[in-house]
């Protein structure tokens, strides 16, 4: 007898790392829609298109809201670790990604994590960890934030990978800073900027949560 795919989730929050993922989690469901799930992707744009097209196969998928989120690097001066990201448009060489709902976004971001910087930007991806003057390089492009999974994750979700469709799921990506032109990191949790980060990633869900319900009610 031929298995059922299980139904996709109704909001599908997708981060590369465990140290991510338990951030998330730690952070408490109260307030979950029915149907929500984190997905632990794995690092860079390869697995995070295939681990996201794997979670909206089944029935439901392209209704789907996907939240990329995590954590990233600032590119421009002035940041500091635990910054807010709300991305406007995410961009890798396949293209742009126009977000949904970012003012709504980062309004209940505020209100999820107060005092917290809250940037809105353009995210631009990447292959591989962002160094030195390549910083600089995306910044001149018009990036704000660069990160390794959010790209590729809202591109694959906006696309039906059954055929060129479109799909009509809501979609976003909220990341938080964990090093800046003037914050290099070595390795995440090992100095402030990583526990700084790691706390407000662990704050942000209902946000996430806000801006689901929002993403629900009729677009005018």
């Amino acid at each position: 007898m031929e298995r059922r795919a299980e139904p996709a989730a109704s909001l599908l929050v997708a981060c590369a790392l465990r140290i991510e993922r338990a951030a998330l989690r730690s952070g408490g469901e109260r307030g979950a829609p029915d149907g929500y799930a984190v997905l632990r992707t794995g690092m860079g744009p390869r697995a995070a298109d295939l681990a996201v097209a794997r979670a909206l196969a089944g029935p439901g998928g392209d209704r789907t809201a996907v939240l990329a989120t995590g954590f990233c690097a600032g590119l421009v001066p002035g940041m500091n670790p635990g910054d807010l990201i709300v991305a406007e448009e995410t961009r890798d060489p396949r293209g742009t990604v126009t977000c949904d709902g970012t003012a709504l976004l980062a309004e209940a971001l505020a209100r999820a994590v107060p005092g917290a910087a809250v940037h809105l930007g353009a995210l631009t991806g990447s292959d591989h960890v962002v160094r030195g003057q390549e910083r600089a390089q995306l910044r001149a492009t018009g990036a704000i934030a660069v990160d390794m999974e959010s790209a590729a994750t809202l591109w694959t979700a906006t696309r039906d990978t059954r055929d060129t469709r479109h799909r009509r799921g809501p979609v976003a990506a909220v990341r938080v800073i964990v090093d800046a032109p003037e914050h290099e990191l070595v390795r995440i949790g090992t100095v402030r900027g990583g526990i700084s980060a790691f706390r407000v990633l662990r704050a942000v869900l209902p946000a996430f949560f806000d801006w689901h319900r929002s993403s629900l009610l009729p677009r005018r």
